[in-house]
């Protein structure tokens, strides 16, 4: 069917920063007597807002992270991001098949702002997105699973839900676009796809270039 809109996830659809992200996120909690391995992380945190790690932190152990965690693992990450981070693979591409084809696309993330923008910005893909395109889970107060990312971009651009086609790699994603009454097709190249079924995807890709495919324009 056509779309009206299609809505990216950024961290492991167009960047390739959930390696790096959860390796660095499972090294600092471990340091910090939190004992988490990548796979941990992916599990408990990929696709989810930073109060997720406070959250789980303070679940299980019954114990809260230093004052400026939040600072801390950024400046972290954005030091490994400088000098691993790339673009996913065919992200650039479709983008910009996007722009010639005149097909209307945005961003929103459950990163915070800063971090969205440093990863556009190391990977070369950040002109190739409106500023006011760029929504973050900051501008709703609340990440994916929950809906309201989604429903703010689609309502800013004047778009209804059900003419949005999100890409998504984490069931979290995948959650909050099916609870936002959109379609959403999982990019699964880091998340097990039985996952990204299970959590609703209308469909899985196994390359970004399959994109154009879904667009009957």
């Amino acid at each position: 069917m056509s779309y009206d809109l299609v809505i990216f996830d950024n961290d492991g659809v167009l960047v390739d920063s959930e390696p790096i992200s959860n390796r660095v996120l499972a090294e600092f909690l471990t340091e910090l007597g939190f004992p988490t391995t990548v796979e941990d992380s992916y599990r408990d945190y990929m696709g989810c807002a930073a109060h997720k790690v406070h959250d789980v932190i303070g679940e299980r152990h019954g114990a809260s992270l230093p004052e400026g965690f939040d600072d801390l693992f950024h400046a972290r990450v954005f030091a490994a991001f400088a000098e691993e981070l790339a673009p996913v693979r065919g992200a650039e591409r479709l983008l910009k098949s996007l722009q010639q084809r005149g097909v209307p696309y945005c961003l929103a993330s459950s990163a915070h702002h800063s971090w969205i923008r440093t990863a556009l910005d190391l990977t070369g893909l950040r002109g190739l997105h409106e500023e006011e395109r760029i929504f973050s889970a900051q501008d709703v107060g609340v990440g994916k699973p929950a809906p309201d990312l989604f429903l703010h971009a689609a309502r800013t651009l004047g778009v209804p839900p059900d003419r949005c086609l999100v890409i998504e790699d984490s069931p979290n994603g995948v959650l909050a676009a099916r609870a936002a009454g959109m379609d959403v097709y999982g990019h699964a190249a880091l998340t097990d796809p039985a996952r990204l079924t299970a959590a609703g995807a209308t469909g899985l890709l196994a390359d970004l270039d399959e994109v154009l495919d879904l667009l009957a324009y």
